[in-house]
């Protein structure tokens, strides 16, 4: 293992890093949304809402302190090698990657449940197509 086999991984990492910051952007968007619209008045939809972005926040949250930590052990790995410690960054490597690994494992379950989102919406629309007497497909 040589210096450049870790910083293979740094624009991956960094990569995954810039698309967690954006989801939980976007969800902490949402969450303000749905927040000043239905202060008053929290309907069930809005409330299973609210606890399936709950979640969807705490796996981000998850997923970036993954990412984070894989980032640190593959820097932490170059700088073994850097030190003549090879065996040492071998092992810090391999766990950059298992880190990294948990990450994305992270990111698929909270990809799964949101879909979870929006099959409530659509229980609402078509609930609400069915009180007003239209048919949906």
């Amino acid at each position: 293992m040589n210096l450049t086999t870790p910083a293979l991984l740094f624009p991956a990492i960094s990569l995954l890093l810039l698309a967690y910051t954006n989801r939980f952007i976007v969800l902490a968007q949402l969450i303000r949304h749905l927040h000043s619209q239905n202060q008053e008045n929290l309907t069930d939809v809005v409330i299973r809402q609210i606890a399936n972005l709950g979640l969807r926040i705490t796996l981000i949250r998850r997923m970036q302190a993954m990412g984070v930590l894989s980032f640190l052990f593959c820097a932490l790995s170059m700088f073994l090698i850097f030190v003549d410690m090879l065996r040492s960054a071998e092992y810090v490597f391999g766990a950059s990657i298992f880190l990294l690994v948990i990450s994305l494992i992270f990111s698929l379950y909270e990809i799964l449940i949101s879909t979870k989102a929006i099959e409530i919406e659509l229980e609402d629309i078509q609930n609400h197509a069915k009180r007003q007497g239209s048919r949906l497909p």
